[in-house]
């Protein structure tokens, strides 16, 4: 489709960096030329309405009201062009993208979760081992807390940033959850968002297509500092992420073993 026909381009949406955001793109187009027709149609029709039955034309008032069925059979077609763009456009974009959840999770995806709070987001990864810790949400003790569960040797080497880090080119499943109310994580860029809901970890996918460093923000009313709920997420290369990832790991990994040792030689005091 030519740049020129694209809505999502003159709304000043921000350019795609996801490989399902073009069929995003495309339903929004193709929305907002059907909204465009509605208006061009339905002005004409007022303007028509206007000239038609002008007090000059027309100075006794009539009663009877329409005699035939044009308006009935034009509201008909609009609630037909509706339905097609419902079951021919959003719910196969939908289905298609449930349906990718098993194949996903065969792609060796980047897993993460995210944390959301009032007001802002963490990042917890599994580390290493690719195995996340035992999540007990009874610890949470301040916002934003993963609950890791300190006695489960998987969560020895996990680590948590206040930045998403994501490689391009691989698919990366988010577990959006919150510890407090209900938000929403939303990346503009990447065509996707995902309501946080205390109490549940929700998976939500995509594959970044190209590097970037973009800000997330929260998309749904939370309190009083909403506005300024917004976080960072980078998309580099594969051979940056694994160095970064297996940094973050092993510095996890020693801090846990660390206090485990000086919790020994306390205990033994």
């Amino acid at each position: 489709m030519f740049t020129a026909l694209n809505w999502s381009k003159w709304l000043g949406i921000p350019e795609n960096y996801a490989d399902h955001g073009g069929n995003v793109d495309h339903l929004i187009d193709i929305v907002h030329w059907f909204m465009f027709a509605l208006f061009v149609g339905w002005t004409l029709f007022f303007l028509f309405c206007l000239w038609k039955f002008r007090a000059s034309n027309n100075p006794k008032a009539s009663y009877h009201g329409v005699t035939n069925h044009v308006s009935s059979h034009m509201e008909i077609g609009v609630v037909i062009i509706e339905a097609v763009l419902l079951l021919g456009f959003a719910f196969p974009l939908w289905w298609e993208r449930t349906d990718q959840w098993e194949e996903v999770q065969k792609t060796d995806p980047v897993r993460v979760r995210v944390i959301a709070y009032q007001f802002g987001f963490k990042y917890h990864y599994p580390g290493e081992d690719g195995k996340f810790a035992r999540i007990d949400r009874t610890l949470v003790a301040t916002t934003g807390d993963p609950c890791i569960d300190p006695d489960d040797p998987n969560g020895y080497d996990d680590f948590v940033t206040t930045v998403l880090k994501i490689p391009v080119d691989r698919n990366a499943i988010l577990q959006v959850t919150s510890t407090d109310v209900i938000h929403n994580y939303s990346i503009i860029p990447m065509r996707i968002q995902q309501d946080a809901i205390p109490g549940r970890d929700i998976p939500m996918w995509f594959k970044p297509i190209q590097k970037l460093e973009t800000s997330v923000v929260c998309g749904q009313l939370c309190g009083e500092n909403h506005a300024n709920m917004a976080g960072l997420m980078e998309v580099v290369s594969q051979n940056a992420y694994k160095g970064w990832a297996a940094e973050q790991s092993k510095a996890a990994l020693e801090k846990t073993l660390d206090a485990q040792k000086a919790a020994k030689a306390l205990a033994k005091k």
